[in-house]
Parts: structure tokens; C-alpha cells; sequence
């Protein structure tokens, strides 16, 4: 996956977790949820790759994890950001870089941005990673 995607967008949350809370959260998401992110029947019309639709490309622990796909209609990167934020809480980042080559590329360019529907998508997921960091323990997350 190239570093050179163009940069979609950036969405954020404050997380009332300590960083390292945070960051055990956000990497459950990832291998739980993400992998088995898109439907199997979704995953073969589109075609991604991996067959979740992400993949992790880069991990720096408690700072940074970077994840990766593909299918027919775009190239993609989420990177996801961990800062300290006031009172040990902590902000947590997700920015978006994709490519939608050709004319199937940019119809799906509008399906998914011009919807609304990655927005929701992203924020879905940042509140999920906020949810799990703050449940208590042993309560359902």
C-alpha cells in the first residue's frame, strides 16, 4: 500500500481513558471487529482485500496503528492516532488517505463520501473504541 494516498479527512474523539487503556481498546477493534469488518457478500462484489477490509500495516504501540485494504474501487489508509489530552484523558484520531481510480472509482467515491456514509462509519468506530475503553470492568463493552 502506498504512503502517497491522497488525505480524505480526519475525524476525533476524547476518550475519558489513560492512553494505555485506550490503546489496548483500539487494538481489540482491530483484530475483533476489523477483521471481519465487511460481509462476506459485500467482500466479494467489492473484492477486498484483505477479506475484512483492513489489515494492520503499522503499529506503534500506545501512539500510532495503521491500517490498510483494497477491492475494485479504491486503494485505502486509516490511521489511527493516540495524544494525551487534559485530565489522562486521551484523543484518539482516525485520518483517512484513498485513491478511487477510473470512472467505477469515482462513482463509488460518491456512493461512500458524498452519502455521508464513511463519516458515520468513522465516528461509528471511534465511539466504539471509546465505549470499550470505558466500560467498567467486567460490564459487557
Amino acid at each position: 500500500m502506498s504512503g502517497s494516498l491522497p488525505y480524505v479527512d480526519e475525524h476525533a474523539a476524547v476518550v475519558a481513558a489513560p492512553r494505555g487503556v485506550v490503546w489496548s481498546a483500539l487494538e481489540h477493534y482491530a483484530a475483533a471487529d476489523l477483521a471481519e469488518a465487511v460481509r462476506p457478500v459485500v467482500a466479494r462484489v467489492l473484492g477486498t482485500e484483505p477479506r475484512g477490509g483492513f489489515a494492520v500495516a503499522e503499529r506503534d504501540p500506545g501512539e500510532r496503528l495503521v491500517l490498510t485494504g483494497r477491492h475494485r474501487f479504491s486503494r485505502y489508509r486509516l490511521v489511527f492516532g493516540l495524544e494525551d489530552a487534559d485530565g489522562g484523558a486521551t484523543r484518539l484520531s482516525a485520518r483517512t488517505y484513498a485513491v478511487f481510480p477510473g470512472p467505477h472509482g469515482a462513482a463509488y467515491r460518491l456512493l461512500v463520501l458524498g452519502t455521508g456514509f464513511h463519516v458515520l462509519a468513522t465516528t461509528r468506530m471511534l465511539r466504539t473504541v471509546r465505549r470499550r475503553a470505558t466500560a467498567s470492568p467486567g460490564s459487557p463493552a
